[in-house]
């Protein structure tokens, strides 16, 4: 195929349905993968790929897979409807992106073929029901695939024609090894498979020997975030874990980073400490929590992305630094054992429109920081990255870079210009804030998150209906206050702003101070129901007599 002349999507043979549905959502031309990708597939040749996040790689894979479906019932043999593609993916999350993408896709061929999503084990139920009527597509993660298989909710065996494994790189460090290999003993001995990965590891190679059968690797000749001139990446170097948390407040609250932003650390509980702690100075934030239910995850994104707030706190979809292996999965560090192992954010969630991305905690691996950067700077829309690095993770950091910069041995994250003595008068007001996140306060948060789910849950409407002492019970629970929130700490006096940073800063209104009189006669009209009146200019009083 000749490089010197783009491949469209009108010139790839495409059923005139999916290409509508494409014009529809926009796409004037194909992105690097879909160009190279696409006309592959379409030969029914397997594919192991690596793209950069936010490439274009779930379309990559499904609209080849669409066509192979609609070409085959359009001029294929009559047979059975049946199972024919499998799409694997690490977390809930992508599997309900994954889902919307091929159903948009779909959008014009939606009564040929038909897309399930058994990725909630909480919907065993609906999903078994569904899966009889035997969607075209299905689509899930490892565990909830193998579950359906094993109960024979699911037949894959005289039906699979096409697989593919989404996010590849993060399935074994998911802890789906096992999984998988289970699986795949459900599978014909013969059928078309895609990988897709962000990078190729040692897993991404295991994966390849267990799926791929004489596969064409696309190792696309492009970096793997954006160029210079659409994200820029910034580190800065704080001498504490105190002064990680004065910069991030300077950051949010003199305006210093504008638009939407994503912050990322590396536990949960780092998470709850740091919502609180901006807290203390009226900044919104939310926490986008795996110990909830899928479908609240969901909607935190989804508020996000119309503009609810402004940031969102969030972990790695890998668990620092090590892959969990096996039946270790999900169990992270302390503090995070109830996190829903299928859930991550860090991967492949289509966060829409965010202007930065704050390493607030330093990535374990190079590959996570690739994952976590690839949430901005999408769709030729520009970013910033700003990682803050403690003066002992320098060489950790420096490895990121090394794995950034591959032969071209150039900076990459540049120095982030900021005088902390600017500062340095907020230093005594985020100590003050720091020392009301205490465990104690952080684990009352995480409590009272899930005890608002379980009021807000619509399953258990029914429960309470029948048994209302318990939701008395609930709701009459001790009031928790996470933390001690200080009014005074959300306003910002003048005299602590830098002069170059004043005209960023909104002023802070101060209600008017009533005197003693004021309030008596406030207090006293606020007692006495019976108002005095004028009358031809006189006042009166009406009084009661006694009966």
């Amino acid at each position: 195929m000749e490089d010197s002349e783009a491949l469209g999507f009108e010139h790839m043979g495409l059923d005139p349905r999916l290409l509508q549905a494409v014009t529809d959502m926009g796409w004037s031309r194909p992105t690097l993968i879909q160009e190279k990708a696409i006309p592959l597939a379409l030969e029914g040749k397997d594919l192991l790929a690596r793209a950069r996040t936010g490439s274009g790689k779930t379309a990559a894979y499904a609209i080849p897979m669409l066509q192979l479906l609609l070409h085959r019932k359009a001029t294929g043999p009559v047979v059975e409807q049946a199972v024919r593609g499998l799409v694997l993916v690490p977390t809930k999350e992508l599997a309900r992106q994954a889902q919307s993408m091929i159903q948009q896709l779909a959008t014009y061929c939606a009564r040929d073929v038909r897309v399930a999503n058994v990725s909630a084990a909480e919907d065993s139920a609906s999903q078994r029901a569904v899966l009889m009527e035997k969607p075209d597509v299905v689509v899930g993660t490892p565990s909830r695939i193998l579950s359906h298989l094993q109960q024979d909710s699911l037949k894959l065996r005289d039906s699979l024609e096409l697989l593919v494994v989404d996010e590849a790189d993060l399935l074994f460090s998911f802890g789906f090894e096992e999984e998988l290999k289970s699986l795949l003993c459900h599978l014909p001995r013969i059928y078309q498979a895609f990988l897709m990965s962000a990078t190729f590891n040692e897993d991404v190679q295991a994966l390849k020997e267990l799926v791929l059968h004489n596969p064409v690797t696309l190792k696309l000749q492009e970096s793997q975030l954006p160029g210079p001139d659409q994200l820029q990446q910034f580190q800065v170097v704080c001498e504490t874990e105190e002064d990680k948390f004065l910069l991030l407040y300077a950051l949010l609250k003199l305006s210093l980073i504008r638009g939407k932003s994503l912050l990322f650390v590396n536990t949960l509980e780092r998470s709850y400490r740091l919502r609180l702690f901006l807290e203390q100075f009226s900044i919104p934030t939310c926490v986008l929590n795996g110990e909830l239910p899928l479908r609240s995850r969901c909607h935190i994104i989804s508020q996000f992305n119309q503009g609810f707030y402004d940031c969102v706190i969030a972990t790695d979809a890998e668990v620092l630094g090590a892959p969990v292996k096996g039946k270790c999965r999900g169990r992270g560090p302390k503090g995070d054992k109830a996190s829903d192992p299928e859930a991550g954010v860090a991967r492949g969630i289509d966060f829409h429109h965010v202007s930065a991305v704050l390493n607030f905690d330093l990535p374990p691996t190079p590959e996570a920081y690739i994952h976590r950067a690839g949430r901005t700077a999408r769709a030729n829309n520009p970013g910033i990255v700003l990682t803050f690095v403690l003066p002992t993770e320098q060489s950790h950091l420096g490895k990121i870079e090394e794995l950034l910069s591959g032969e071209n041995r150039g900076t990459i994250l540049l120095p982030y210009q900021f005088q902390m003595e600017e500062i340095e008068g907020f230093r005594y007001r985020c100590r003050d804030a720091m020392r009301s996140v205490t465990k104690q306060a952080i684990r009352e948060a995480r409590l009272k998150e899930i005890k608002e789910e379980l009021l807000h849950s619509e399953k258990l409407k029914t429960y309470f209906e029948d048994n209302p002492r318990d939701l008395q019970l609930l709701r009459h629970d001790l009031p928790l206050h996470p933390a001690v929130v200080k009014p005074h700490l959300g306003h910002v006096p003048d005299y602590l702003v830098p002069p170059a940073l004043r005209g960023l800063v909104r002023p802070h209104k101060k209600r008017k101070k009533l005197s003693s009189s004021c309030r008596k006669a406030r207090r006293a009209k606020s007692q006495n129901p019976l108002r005095s009146f004028k009358h031809k200019g006189k006042k009166f009083r009406p009084t009661t007599k006694p009966s």
